[in-house]
């Protein structure tokens, strides 16, 4: 409520995740990150927490692209983008919180702002979003090294058939033509994350926000994309 008491912020959903051990409120912030002054990304804070004594308050800032509906993870280096905030009746803390979380998320939107606009000048071959997209979706090298052979030959075919429906996602999808992401780095990173938010399949909509939000597969291969872009960008390469 100190957050959501500052002008033009107002909360737009919430809900709660199994019996209600986990609840959620998404408050939308004012304003965009303008790529290109076309593509308009929403500013949104996902805050989270628990009726099971196990946490405290997440506070985090959460991109969503309009045009696809589609939620940016990202991975800014040297600055957070969520934070955890002690449950207090304190009411100087509690604004002290909202002036701190909402400092964070103005930072990060103004860096963002810059990244995606540089990403979205970047061209990038149709080849190197492929491999970007392989490189992204491959798990971490000591859950490849667990698998034995015959699973290890299976996950390679389940590997390939999911880096072909993203890559057809980066390619096709109609919010993949404007000129801000058609053959950009911008438009690479957005096919990554506009498959989990857009494209995979999930056995409810529980698992779809364990995926994205609460540090699932949806979110840890987002953030992969986006250092490896932040890699291209930087070097004009691919860098593993």
């Amino acid at each position: 409520d100190s957050i959501v008491g500052g002008d033009g912020i107002f909360y737009e959903t919430a809900g709660a995740l199994g019996k209600g051990e986990r609840v959620f409120i998404t408050a939308k912030l004012p304003g965009y990150i303008m790529v290109q002054n076309r593509d308009l990304i929403e500013k949104y804070l996902f805050l989270t927490t628990s009726h099971d004594g196990s946490g405290a308050i997440t506070a985090a800032f959460t991109p969503v692209r309009i045009v696809c509906n589609n939620n940016l993870n990202m991975a800014l280096r040297n600055c957070e983008s969520r934070i955890t905030i002690r449950h207090t009746r304190d009411a100087r803390n509690r604004l002290e919180n909202a002036h701190r979380v909402l400092g964070i998320s103005n930072r990060l939107a103004d860096q963002l702002e810059m990244v995606f606009n540089d990403w979205s000048r970047i061209r990038i071959r149709d080849a190197e979003v492929l491999r970007l997209i392989e490189m992204a979706m491959t798990p971490p090298k000591e859950t490849l090294s667990s698998f034995g052979e015959k699973a290890s030959d299976e996950f390679s075919a389940y590997h390939r058939r999911v880096c072909d429906t993203v890559f057809e996602y980066a390619m096709t999808a109609p919010s993949q033509q404007m000129e801000t992401v058609r053959g950009t780095l911008f438009g690479a990173y957005n096919g990554i994350t506009g498959y989990f938010q857009n494209v995979r399949n999930y056995r409810s909509a529980e698992d779809k926000l364990n995926s994205l939000f609460y540090s699932g597969l949806g979110e840890q291969r987002s953030r992969k994309a986006f250092r490896l872009c932040e890699g291209f960008a930087s070097n004009g390469c691919l860098i593993p």
